[in-house]
């Protein structure tokens, strides 16, 4: 099971880049589809496309690396940026569960996951900060202890914590993240 192209049915998130010509004024250098949006065969309606990420030495000039970029977790001591656009899950547990593990194993291998009887089967850590912005549809957030349903415009701030996405709104979601490098004290 691997990650595939992006799947045609889905219109291709736009990405705008600026940066600075050789006489010092702002531009815009790239617009169009972003190179790094994937999907999982397995699983229709579900993208990723991520948009940028930063290194720790990166400055406002460091070129495009968002092609290299590979899982979940952002470059140590960096951050990326992605929106990932997923269906309505499936009601049946077992379903669920494989659609869960055929995703993290194409897309999120980084990612620490040790889903416990009875939880959720999209449950795992990650030590970053994460701002998860909901921008079209429903979605619940799971954590060990309670969920909450987001609508569009609402904010979640993931700190480090287990947590799981539920999309049981019948309809697509569409969801922007901007994940952190962090560690643990």
């Amino acid at each position: 099971m691997t990650a595939t192209a992006t799947n045609t049915a889905m219109p291709p998130i736009r990405r705008i880049v600026t940066g600075h010509n050789a006489e010092g004024s702002s531009v815009f250098e790239d617009d169009g589809a972003s190179p790094a949006q994937k999907t999982v065969a397995e699983r229709p309606g579900y993208r990723v496309t991520n948009l940028w990420r930063t290194g720790p030495e990166d400055d406002v000039n460091t070129p495009d690396s968002i092609s290299e970029h590979k899982g979940v977790l952002p470059p140590a001591g960096g951050t990326v940026v992605r929106i990932i656009e997923w269906p309505a899950e499936p009601e049946d547990p077992a379903e669920l569960r494989q659609l869960m593990d055929k995703t993290f194993a194409a897309m999120y291998p980084d990612a620490h996951r040790d889903v416990k009887p009875g939880e959720h089967p999209g449950m795992h850590t990650t030590d970053t900060v994460d701002y998860a912005i909901v921008l079209e549809g429903e979605i619940v957030a799971i954590m060990d202890k309670g969920e909450t349903v987001m609508r569009q415009g609402d904010v979640l701030i993931q700190r480090g914590t287990s947590h799981a996405w539920a999309n049981r709104s019948g309809k697509p979601v569409k969801m922007a993240f901007i994940l952190v490098d962090s560690k643990r004290s």
